[in-house]
């Protein structure tokens, strides 16, 4: 078995990173750190993994060796330490954005702040498989990838395999977001009386994730807007593309299942009748699935190109294990079969 630790294991990613891991066939969870839990039963953190584990957490000055560590840390934190942590295990995945930005002059633009170590970023392989499995076969050091950016990718994945998004036109993208997004510790955003009942406009303008859609996409012009909805987890994409040319509905769908035909966990949803005609990131939560559909408005051009995903699951831990897979040369859908619940 492959010897697999988690570090900043008591937050929401951390969370569903011991969840897959727990039950891989070929990985095992043989330690997770958390300096405010140190000594405390894994599920005294994460209750529904009660019966799951006899782990206990550690600090990080008692990590021991091993094959792959993922790191579930803050903002800034991984960068700093992270020759310790490639010292520790001969695989790392970061799940924090702080190599996810290849660019330092963009980083520097999208963070405020000059990147801690852009030696090793510029070797980091950013995680996201549908974009980029070949260059993660193998990989030792990977970032993990935005749950708001990871959404608006898919949702334009169909079109860009196809060479249908338009160069000269922006690409105007809205997410709706779950309230884990804003992490762990709680906030007067995320206090429930305050919370509850509402929209709230998180980022009109300014998301940093829209740096991972412009590395993903350089020659479009995008337009990112994040707002939190009144859920808890899950990102709902809906990218509205002006296209250089006339397209059919038929057609349009064909681009889309020929994307999805090529992905284990990307499903099309696009139904004429129906509750569910168009991605519901309610169908998708606890997965690493994501859902992708679009409606096009033929008299103008447009297509909605929209996606669902569990902005914990695919949007995060999800893609971190299929990531994991694949650096290990393992099928990269081992220990992510969960197929989601309804009604949920």
């Amino acid at each position: 078995m492959t010897r697999v630790g988690i570090v900043g294991g008591s937050g929401f990613v951390g969370g569903e990173l011991a969840r897959w891991l727990l039950g891989h066939p070929h990985a095992e969870l043989t330690q997770i750190t958390s300096e405010r839990q140190v000594g405390q039963p894994l599920h005294r953190v994460h209750p529904h993994l009660r019966g799951r584990s006899s782990l206990r957490f550690i600090a990080q000055q008692d990590l021991q060796a091993c094959d792959l560590l993922f790191l579930a840390l803050p903002h800034g934190t991984a960068a700093k330490h992270i020759s310790r942590y490639e010292g520790i295990a001969e695989r790392v995945l970061d799940c924090s954005a702080d190599f996810r930005i290849r660019d330092v002059d963009a980083y520097a633009r999208w963070y405020g702040e000059a990147h801690s170590d852009p030696v090793r970023n510029t070797r980091c392989v950013y995680g996201l498989p549908e974009l980029h499995r070949e260059q993660l076969k193998g990989a030792r050091f990977v970032s993990g990838v935005g749950c708001n950016a990871t959404a608006v990718q898919l949702a334009l994945l169909p079109l860009a395999r196809a060479g249908l998004l338009p160069t000269q036109e922006s690409v105007v993208a809205q997410v709706l977001a779950g309230t884990s997004e804003g992490g762990v510790g709680p906030s007067a955003a995320s206090h429930h009386p305050l919370r509850s009942g509402s929209i709230r406009a998180f980022a009109p303008t300014g998301h940093r994730h829209a740096a991972e859609v412009e590395q993903a996409y350089p020659k479009i012009k995008l337009h990112l807007t994040v707002n939190a909805g009144d859920f808890v987890r899950g990102a709902f994409a809906q990218c509205h593309v002006v296209l250089d040319q006339d397209q059919n509905e038929r057609d349009l769908l064909r681009v889309w299942q020929q994307a999805a035909a090529e992905e284990a966990f990307v499903h099309v949803i696009h139904e004429r009748a129906g509750f569910y005609r168009h991605p519901d990131p309610k169908l998708v939560t606890g997965t690493n699935l994501a859902q992708l559909g679009f409606a096009l408005d033929r008299d103008h051009r447009r297509v909605v190109a929209m996606c669902a995903i569990d902005n914990l699951g695919k949007g995060a831990a999800g893609s971190a294990v299929q990531a994991m897979n694949l650096m290990l040369g393992w099928e990269e859908t081992l220990g992510l079969d969960f197929c989601g619940i309804h009604p949920l």
